[in-house]
């Protein structure tokens, strides 16, 4: 950075950044301090970021910020010469001061700001500072300011990048050197980056078909050979044997040739692959944060947390120097505060009861980071009093979100898998940090959205343990590659369980739909011909290559693919815009080759698995269980946009031989009444994008549709509620607060009869 680059930064901005590093190296230092009020290294450490700022602040005339800096440096100085002993009441009052001093460094009205000082100031005189301030023999001030202003800020601030690109007295440049990039600027070089490595694996296919090119030449040097070596004496015939011996030694130069040069692309290949690694890893680590960075301040917002709450807390950083992709940092924001607050407030218990436990009054929260088989996992573990899976099954029940019959029957996983419902709570008072059901459904939404995982996992007594499973970067995507009907297409590997090969004798017909097990599991099968509507294979091989996915709840399918490729790392291409929403796609990619690959959207895959697995797919599936066509079922199609709602009365309405399709909302159910015919629409009211009474009219109003029979099935129970549903067209309305499995039952066989013909 030149002398220029540098006055374009204002000296406010310099002390900003200062404080910014100053400030996390001062709250870091307090809250050992709080655990150990004597640790020297701690109090030392807090001392020398004070004065720093004070030196800082002084510098650019801030004068308030220098009144707090230097309050809080005398606290700190008198605790070191053993004045005084540090109590959590200068704790408190050191990181309000580390507050104020952002509040000051804002650009705050001065009368608010000189308000604030003055109320800080007046706090220290309250808790009997005076006599423990230095002397002027052996004030703070021990530490040598340097006379030049712009030293004094270098000095202080070389553990921040920003300031330390400041020009050094022999006019030199620091070697953390600042350089102003845009977001968009550095994305646009990493996908460069990412391409540039694409285009130089494409070297390796060419020096393998040129490898080929050089056998088949050898091939032709032993036919001309054989060739001399089975012609009958030409001794005579000058012109002959010369032509013959010509062509030989233009064989053999055009072998050299080609030896040669592929020596050559070799050498470039090995060259190109390696420069165009280590520019995309450069480029790569330009966009990684070390984690630490993104989560430090939580040691602060813990701390004040527990605080409120009457509880003793420690956070805990393990990993803190795992890189990570900023923009996936930024982004983890939100979701690990909500996660770290719901394990204070509702994972740690109080501290006597921590004590009757004979667990340490201090409550330990451990949020961890690690790279693992190239994804990011980032967990938030606490010790406390973990989730009591009765006490779930009972709030599921509470909360209609299931039946007791079929409550009794879910499985610890499936449990679990409520708690990241949207509005869902154990808790039934609200306050001010947790227990309004808002959190972890945005946690959910946030993982799914950067193409991740998120679990849960609990032992009673002991604390809960809730797991993200994330892609290092969202620029580069590991795939599975597989092929589908001669096409490639990859899978996230993030979204994958498991992969295996499946002999077709070991698939079983349950109630219709093709499985097989899986430690003591029953998966779902489907083949993705199916869900991508490309037809059946011209062969049925005996072995078949499935894709297991997830799909929550305890479920998993697995997808029949044609055949495995293999890992790839995909540079990541969005879609065209003014393509839409392409079903069961999210992205493209380009494969070494320059092909084309695109990139499956799991969760929208998932959904149409589901509407698949009802459905009367899986023909050829069913011929080799050696399962006769069942004969047509009447189908019903089930639109409500809760999960669990929809798959309770999909297992229901199955179970009794009915087919049944799902869809998630409105809209989704508009689309799918649409594309086949059902012999009845089941539908809640209340859902997004376009409610049940909208969509009761628009099948009404639909000459091919206005015949089919409609049930609603709703929480609201009022008069008008019914009445409002009737008059809309509905043939039937049914509350979910009052039905029971044979009521439902019941009421669709009035209505449609029985689920055969």
């Amino acid at each position: 950075m030149t002398d220029e680059d540098f006055s374009q930064v204002s000296m406010l901005s310099l002390f900003q950044a200062e404080l910014e590093t100053q400030s996390q190296a001062l709250t870091s230092g307090l809250l050992a301090l709080e655990r150990d009020p004597i640790a020297a290294d701690a109090l030392d450490a807090c001392m020398r970021a004070a004065h720093s700022l004070k030196g800082a602040a002084r510098i650019i005339d801030l004068m308030p910020a220098v009144k707090v800096a230097n309050a809080m440096e005398d606290c700190l100085v008198a605790a070191q010469r053993g004045h005084l002993r540090v109590r959590r009441e200068h704790i408190d009052a050191l990181l309000q001061g580390s507050d104020l001093l952002k509040l000051i460094a804002s650009g705050s009205s001065s009368e608010s700001a000189n308000s604030e000082v003055e109320t800080f100031l007046a706090k220290f005189e309250e808790m009997s500072l005076p006599e423990a301030k230095p002397g002027p023999q052996d004030s703070a001030a021990d530490f040598a300011t340097p006379d030049h202003p712009q030293e004094q800020l270098a000095t202080t601030s070389s553990a921040n990048p920003l300031v330390g690109a400041v020009p050094q007295a022999d006019g030199s440049i620091g070697s953390d050197r600042m350089v102003r990039v845009t977001a968009d600027s550095l994305n646009r070089l990493l996908g460069l980056a990412g391409e540039s490595l694409m285009e130089a694996r494409r070297l390796r296919p060419f020096a393998d078909g040129l490898l080929r090119l050089k056998r088949l030449q050898s091939d032709l040097a032993s036919a001309f050979d054989n060739l001399h070596a089975v012609l009958p004496p030409v001794s005579n015939d000058a012109a002959v044997v010369e032509a013959l011996a010509e062509a030989q030694r233009k064989l053999r130069l055009s072998q050299a040739f080609l030896a040669e040069r592929l020596d050559e692309l070799d050498s470039v290949d090995r060259k190109a692959t390696d420069l165009a690694n280590r520019l995309y890893d450069e480029t790569l680590a330009s966009r990684m944060r070390p984690f630490e960075d993104g989560v430090r301040h939580y040691a602060r917002t813990i701390r004040d947390l527990g605080r409120t709450l009457g509880k003793r807390v420690r956070l805990e950083i393990v990993g803190g120097s795992t890189g990570i992709d900023r923009d996936i940092l930024e982004q983890l924001d939100a979701p690990l505060g909500h996660l770290l607050r719901n394990a204070v407030d509702h994972g740690l218990e109080p501290p006597e009861e921590r004590l009757a436990m004979g667990k340490p009054e201090e409550g330990l929260i451990r949020l961890e980071a690690r790279h693992n088989a190239g994804l990011l996992q980032i967990a938030v573990v606490d010790d406390g009093r973990g989730i009591e899976l009765s006490k779930l099954r009972e709030t599921v029940v509470a909360r209609q979100l299931a039946t007791r019959e079929s409550a009794d029957t879910l499985s610890e996983t499936e449990l679990l898998a409520f708690l990241f419902l949207p509005g869902f709570s154990m808790k039934a008072g609200l306050t001010d940090v947790s227990g309004r059901g808002v959190g972890l459904d945005a946690v959910q939404a946030m993982t799914k959205q950067v193409r991740g995982v998120a679990s849960v996992s609990s032992e009673f007594g002991h604390g809960t343990r809730f797991q993200l499973q994330l892609p290092l970067t969202l620029s580069v995507l590991r795939t599975l590659l597989v092929d589908v009907d001669g096409e490639p297409y990859a899978f996230p590997l993030a979204a994958i369980s498991k992969t295996l090969k499946l002999q077709r004798t070991e698939i079983n017909v349950l109630q219709g739909r093709p499985h097989f097990r899986l430690n003591d599991r029953q998966i779902g099968l489907v083949t993705a011909r199916e869900v991508l509507d490309r037809g059946e294979p011209g062969s049925e091989p005996d072995e078949l290559s499935v894709v297991i996915v997830d799909a929550g709840r305890g479920d998993a399918y697995g997808l029949i693919v044609d055949r495995f490729f293999g890992e790839r790392e995909l540079v990541i291409r969005p879609l065209d815009p003014r393509f839409a929403k392409i079903k069961d796609i999210s992205a493209a990619a380009l494969m070494e080759d320059g092909s084309p690959v695109l990139i499956f959207d799991v969760d929208d895959l998932i959904r149409s698995v589901e509407k698949l697995a009802s459905s009367s797919g899986f023909r050829a599936l069913r011929r080799a269980a050696g399962s006769p066509e069942p004969s047509r079922r009447k189908r019903v199609l089930v639109i409500d946009d809760s999960l669990t709602v929809r798959e309770l009365q999909r297992k229901m309405l199955g179970n009794y031989g009915y087919e049944v399709q799902v869809a998630v909302d409105g809209m989704d159910g508009w689309n799918a009444v649409r594309s086949g015919p059902f012999d009845l629409v089941l539908t809640d009211i209340d859902m997004p994008r376009m409610d049940g009474i909208e969509l009761v009219s628009l099948i009404r109003k639909d000459a091919h549709l206005k015949n089919t029979p409609i049930m609603i099935v709703s929480y609201k129970d009022r008069e008008e509620d019914r009445a409002r549903g009737l008059d809309a067209g509905a043939d039937y309305y049914l509350t979910k607060s009052s039905f029971q499995d044979e009521a439902l039952i019941h009421a669709v066989v009035d209505m449609i009869g029985e689920a055969a013909e």
